[in-house]
């Protein structure tokens, strides 16, 4: 950690302008005075940055001891004096991420720059990674034992979280695997993608608990209009998940690989085959893949060693109060969640949570039928309710024809749960024509959602997406 501020601090010392008094040229007063000031504040700011820096190493021990072993860098890596805007980069990404991407009360780290220590010794983790006996894993090292720490000690609220959201989840899983023939072990991807959150919304776009983008997404029969994502629908998107990866299975002949693939794409991966010579194994192939997939791989086998050693670590599933047993009805006209809680009594907060595809907490049944599903504590009364009398509860307030048209012309539904929303900042060459295809959505949709009379943007204006 020394070692690392004296850098910083040397740099202060190489500060354009901070050349001996002797070596510069003659100026006059009020050049000089201009010179020293600007001297002055380009000192104040290196100085805040190093102040914020040794906090930031203080804090976080991980940080200062990859700093002060060199993190084991290979040979042909930058020295310490070899300062690159590329090593300059690395080490604020280090800051920016410990200061301002906190995953609740655990640090986020960037494990392609810090090395994450354990008090279980190598020799002992690559003992438990051998006795899971996964249908395809990867050998021990130190990639795979950075996310092996990361997920089993640093990622303990999340872990926690997802490991209660499993047993409801997990069996889904498995079930729609089963049917495609398909390696059980792959349920541990939803957990890297979304940690099994289904409403789960990336910048990029990827929605719900398998983080589809639109266009597989509708490649694979999903259906998303401004009623339903069915991205966000835990069976269906799992089914449209197995599909894919049985396809990604048979292009690449290697589940790693596929797995990587399910990330960033069969092109990208073929493209690193490739700039491997032809290699088909993942780590001929690792330094070829895009920087954000790298770890995707290691990141899945993190996930599986901390499930498969829970215990050992201390993590317990957390009571996330999903039902034990649900019961799922076909609705064939448009429903409201409001009218199901008003006649059959399931709290709005459980419709949602268990039918989080459906925006603006109305199920389009007039469309074609429609699953809803309901705690089983609750099909009784459903079965009991008079249908009729269910689908005209309240259904002027909830499902007026004013109602559906504007939602169909993208406006907000009005006293409905809404759907996710998205914030797009306005930067240079932005265009509402732009923005929409970024999105998927119409112009139309955009100008409603902002109450926008023109299509003139401002930059830095908040544009919001539903």
């Amino acid at each position: 950690m020394k070692r690392f501020l004296s850098l910083v601090l040397m740099m202060l010392m190489l500060v354009p302008g901070a050349a001996p008094a002797q070596n510069r040229p003659q100026r006059d007063g009020k050049q000089k005075d201009r010179e020293n000031a600007a001297l002055r504040r380009q000192v104040d700011s290196l100085k805040a940055l190093v102040d914020s820096l040794r906090a930031v190493v203080t804090a976080t021990p991980d940080i200062a001891e990859a700093l002060e072993e060199g993190n084991d860098v290979p040979a042909s890596a930058a020295r310490p004096m070899d300062y690159t805007p590329e090593v300059t980069d690395s080490l604020l990404t280090i800051w920016y991420k410990s200061n301002f991407n906190r995953d609740g009360d655990n640090p986020v780290f960037d494990l392609d720059t810090v090395r994450l220590t354990s008090s279980v010794s190598d020799k002992e983790m690559m003992s438990r990674l051998a006795a899971m006996n996964p249908y395809f894993t990867l050998p021990f090292n130190e990639v795979t034992k950075n996310y092996m720490v990361h997920y089993a000690e640093k990622r303990g609220k999340a872990m926690r979280q997802a490991m209660g959201l499993s047993t409801y989840y997990f069996p889904i899983f498995e079930e729609v695997f089963r049917k495609h023939g398909l390696p059980m072990e792959l349920k541990y991807l939803a957990v890297v993608e979304s940690m099994l959150r289904p409403t789960a919304t990336s910048r990029a776009g990827a929605k719900g608990i398998w983080q589809f983008m639109y266009r597989t997404a509708r490649a694979y029969d999903l259906r998303i209009d401004s009623f339903v994502d069915e991205r966000m629908d835990v069976e269906k998107s799992t089914e449209a998940a197995a599909r894919y990866l049985k396809s990604l299975y048979s292009m690449l002949g290697d589940w790693p690989l596929a797995v990587s693939a399910y990330n960033c794409g069969a092109g990208n991966v073929n493209k690193a085959i490739r700039r491997a010579g032809g290699k088909r194994d993942f780590w001929s192939v690792y330094p070829y893949l895009p920087r954000e997939t790298r770890g995707y791989m290691p990141a899945f086998v993190g996930v599986m060693y901390a499930f498969a050693w829970s215990g050992d670590y201390g993590l317990t599933p957390d009571e996330v109060g999903l039902p034990g047993q649900t019961d799922t009805f076909e609705v064939h006209r448009n429903l409201h969640f409001r009218q199901i809680q008003e006649v059959v009594g399931v709290p709005l907060e459980e419709l949602q949570y268990l039918n989080p595809e459906y925006y603006n907490d109305i199920v389009p049944g007039a469309g074609g039928k429609c699953p809803v599903t309901i705690p089983y504590d609750y099909s009784a009364a459903w079965l009991a309710a008079d249908q009729d009398s269910l689908y005209l509860h309240n259904a002027a307030k909830y499902l007026s024809e004013q109602v559906i048209k504007d939602i169909s012309e993208g406006k907000s539904a009005g006293g409905g749960g809404g759907g996710a929303r998205a914030c797009h900042t306005v930067r240079s060459g932005d265009t509402l024509s732009h923005i929409a295809r970024r999105y998927h959505v119409s112009v139309k949709q955009l100008m409603n959602w902002n109450h926008l009379r023109s299509d003139r943007l401002s930059i830095g204006q908040k544009i919001y997406i539903y």
